[in-house]
């Protein structure tokens, strides 16, 4: 695999994740009240990390985002862990990252543009 088109697979990996979370964490809202509702977020970054601390080459397809219930929060009474201003938190830090990921992409595709135009 090439640096560029590996580098274009983590990126896409990336977008992949974040879509995912931002999904999370609007399913979490609209749980806000209902009762037992245990919130959900994403796994990806540290699956990302040991595929690639791992010894031998990463296989991107095979590292996926996975959707897991934290249950380290506290419960209100009606058996709901969900808080409004955490999601929220979550939801601005998802959005940067989000952009983050585009505006690397996009950076990229620029390079690969002036690359075909010089030659």
């Amino acid at each position: 695999m090439s640096k560029t088109s590996s580098i274009l697979d983590y990126l896409e990996a990336g977008i992949k994740a974040e879509g995912l979370r931002q999904k999370a964490i609007a399913n979490n809202i609209a749980n806000l009240e209902t009762p037992g509702y245990r919130r959900i977020d994403v796994r990806f970054e540290e699956l990302l990390a040991k595929a690639l601390d791992s010894p031998g080459s990463v296989e991107l397809s095979e590292v996926e985002a996975e959707i897991y219930q934290p249950k380290e929060t506290l419960v209100k009474a009606n058996g709901n862990d969900v808080n409004l201003e955490v999601e929220v938190g979550e939801m601005v830090k998802n959005t940067l990252r989000h952009k983050a990921y585009i505006r690397a992409l996009n950076k990229k595709y620029k390079q690969i543009e002036l690359a075909i135009r010089t030659k």
